[in-house]
């Protein structure tokens, strides 16, 4: 079947964007979109045309956002019925089968264009699915795919009992929607009662409220380099900045840490954490402080001794132009805590932001050492976990920089 006989309307691209999308990008920005060939509803799907009439995609068009088509498929012969997604919600799973092994209680289900769900979020936290929605293509559709991913993962055994929205970002609002969050209600399921589970993670239990957390309710990313961390934690005083929920901290303790004291600046945070040393029994090797750790790394006596410090800051930069100012803050941190460590000391530290490239990053780290007077020994350069996983031509899906590092 030609692409012609489907009746969507075709957008034609400027050169540049057919060479982008060639490429493997898929994003099609307001200014490389030169014609339509009829009226388009936002959220609906549109065949992407070169200036000669050739087939590039097909994609969502939404005329209130900067990225006005998102492709899902360069595939002329698709047909986007709920089969299609059955599909690719399948391959997506399947491939965290494969790079997570077992290691399922918790993952990221659907990492957004890395499994060509542009705008799509899906984390799997014990039996509950929280979705995050950022592209009016997908919100449309998610009477069509949220049932299924209840159905592909409960056939697998997942026993999934409900699926959450967490739509309370104001990025929504780039795309003409609007901001919330509750549960999606699935046919013939009750919902339950609470907002919160727990999750098992490296062996270590967690409280994840996933109405009020950050993002989802817990950050998934860093699973593998918390491992990290914890064997590097034996017989360690460790100092956690940004604690978080204390995921660090608490895989630091596992690891044979000596003492843990855990620093954030919420105090819901560290009443978090708190909890979690509590759910695994960790209540006398931890401490902690809410403290901002801008505050607080400068002003620390010198009695205090810590021989590994953390450094899982928030992203400083959500854009290029406050890129210069980001390298500050990551600079003065990263400087402080260099300066903290005795010679032999460990230094785990990293960025989540992907404006912060790794270049830039490495460039801070290397200016902070040389004031620092220290040197750097490289144990492990790490990236995110393999179910947030980078497509190469798209590098908005490489984010994290996690390096662990001895002061030499």
């Amino acid at each position: 079947m030609s692409f012609k006989n489907r009746g969507y309307v075709q957008a034609e691209i400027s050169k540049k964007a057919e060479t982008t999308v060639l490429q493997g990008h898929p994003w099609i920005y307001d200014t490389e979109v030169k014609n339509l060939s009829g009226d388009v509803t936002d959220g609906d799907l549109v065949d992407v045309v070169s200036q000669k009439g050739k087939y590039v995609g097909t994609g969502f068009y939404n005329s209130n956002s900067k990225i006005r088509i998102r492709l899902i498929s360069t595939n002329a012969n698709d047909k986007f019925d709920s089969a299609f997604f059955e599909r690719r919600i399948k391959y997506a799973w399947n491939y965290r089968k494969t790079v997570m092994g077992d290691d399922l209680n918790c993952c990221r289900v659907i990492f957004g264009e890395s499994d060509t769900f542009p705008g799509l979020t899906v984390d799997k936290f014990n039996d509950i699915l929280v979705v995050q929605t950022l592209s009016l293509g997908m919100e449309k559709r998610k009477d069509i795919i949220f049932p299924l991913l209840y159905k592909v993962l409960n056939e697998d055994g997942q026993n999934i009992k409900a699926i959450y929205e967490r739509n309370d970002v104001s990025i929504r609002k780039l795309e003409g929607m609007t901001e919330g969050k509750g549960f999606y209600q699935l046919d013939g399921i009750e919902l339950p009662k609470t907002t919160s589970t727990i999750i098992t993670e490296n062996g270590i239990k967690y409280n994840v409220d996933y109405e009020n957390g950050q993002k989802t309710g817990f950050f998934l990313d860093q699973k593998y380099n918390r491992l990290a961390v914890s064997k590097l934690a034996k017989g360690r005083r460790v100092l956690d900045c940004f604690t978080h929920t204390g995921s660090f901290a608490l895989n630091a303790v596992k690891g044979g840490a000596e003492h843990v004291c855990a620093v954030d600046i919420s105090e819901d945070a560290v009443e978090m954490a708190r909890k979690n040393a509590a759910l695994n029994g960790f209540e006398d090797k931890m401490s902690f402080k809410c403290a901002n750790v801008f505050d607080l790394l400068p002003t620390m006596p010198p009695t205090e001794k810590y021989d590994f410090i953390i450094l899982d800051p928030p992203a400083f930069t959500k854009s290029r132009s406050t890129v210069s100012s980001a390298m500050r803050g990551y600079k003065e941190i990263n400087l402080r805590a260099m300066k903290l460590l005795s010679r032999g000391g460990y230094l785990a530290t990293c960025s989540c932001s992907h404006f912060m490239q790794e270049e830039l990053f490495k460039t801070m780290l290397r200016s902070a050492a040389l004031d620092a007077h220290v040197s750097l020994r490289q144990i492990e350069a790490r990236q995110q976990a393999p179910d947030h996983p980078i497509l190469w031509n798209v590098p908005e899906t490489n984010y994290l920089k996690f390096y662990l590092f001895q002061i030499v």
